[in-house]
């Protein structure tokens, strides 16, 4: 069986290191690591009576793990913004009900620098936030923030078809 349906002679997986997220429809500037997607559902044992040969296994509650997402430091505001609308350290430190909640998209790309492959991902909202890492004056490393998201759920982008390489 062919791997690729477009591309049928191409053998080798797609790399990991070309993607986007997408909040708010926009591309998330600086971005240079995103965790895994990941969902786990529950084995629930269901024992039948007079069947001694043991439990049957049926599935159970499923649980999407959170997303953590890491950018270098610029003059971006995305992940700050979208962190303050769970709690807002200035005025009344209240959540905004209304659009703490996002849905983001995940994108990636071949070596060519055509999309691929697309995840929408459903309500999710930051439940931690590094604004800063460590500050080293002996260190050349790169500032790198973090947002750890939460989320109901994730579905791949059908639309999203293999291009014709060439």
């Amino acid at each position: 069986m062919a791997r690729f349906t477009v591309n049928s002679t191409r053998f080798d997986p797609y790399m990991g290191f070309r993607f986007q997220i997408k909040i708010d429809g926009k591309p998330v500037a600086g971005l240079n690591k995103c965790s895994a997607l990941k969902k786990s559902t529950e084995v629930t044992p269901w024992y039948e009576g007079g069947d001694a040969s043991g439990p049957h296994q049926i599935p159970g509650k499923t649980k999407y793990d959170p997303i953590t997402l890491e950018a270098g430091v610029t003059q971006d505001t995305t992940f700050e913004e979208w962190a303050d609308k769970v709690n807002n350290f200035t005025g009344d430190a209240a959540m905004s009900l209304a659009t703490f909640r996002k849905d983001i998209s995940i994108e990636v790309f071949n070596a060519q620098g055509a999309k691929v492959l697309a995840y929408n991902v459903f309500r999710a909202w930051v439940s931690e936030y590094q604004a800063l890492p460590q500050l080293d004056a002996s260190s050349n490393a790169v500032m790198i923030s973090t947002i750890k998201l939460e989320n109901e759920g994730w579905v791949r982008d059908t639309s999203v078809t293999e291009p014709k390489e060439t």
